[in-house]
């Protein structure tokens, strides 16, 4: 039986939104968009998500019986953000949003926080190459 043709893809694929799981969405979507800035897409039971800055779509997702993963531990996606000179500020900033400090930190130009849900973010000084 020969396979089905798909349709020819030429163009690269495009992140459409990054999918946090958690118990509470309204309160992580709203986390992050006091954090990150932006606007909300949508507040329902379920899930929540908001549009950032940069355009992409940040969810939130409701899952039962909803464990944090372990930092450092097993492979994790994370949030890299850029901060500016001022790290201290900058985590002190995402702290009193209501971000704690991961229990451990990788060095002076990175500092690791858990999100309210639990997920580790990092806020950095370091920059990326263009």
């Amino acid at each position: 039986m020969a396979r089905p043709t798909l349709p020819c893809v030429t163009e690269p694929f495009r992140i459409a939104g990054l999918s946090l799981d958690c118990a509470d969405p309204d309160a992580l979507a709203r986390f992050y968009l006091d954090l990150l800035g932006g606007h909300t897409l949508w507040n329902k039971e379920r899930s929540a998500a908001i549009r950032i800055p940069s355009g992409l779509a940040v969810i939130a997702q409701r899952i039962p019986d909803y464990k944090p993963p372990v930092w450092p531990g097993s492979s994790i996606v994370h949030l890299d953000l850029a901060a500016d000179d001022d790290l201290d500020a900058c985590e002190q900033r995402a702290l009193a949003l209501g971000a704690v400090p991961a229990p451990t930190q990788p060095g002076d130009r990175w500092r690791v926080l858990l999100d309210p849900a639990g997920h580790p973010f990092c806020i950095t000084t370091a920059q990326l190459p263009d």
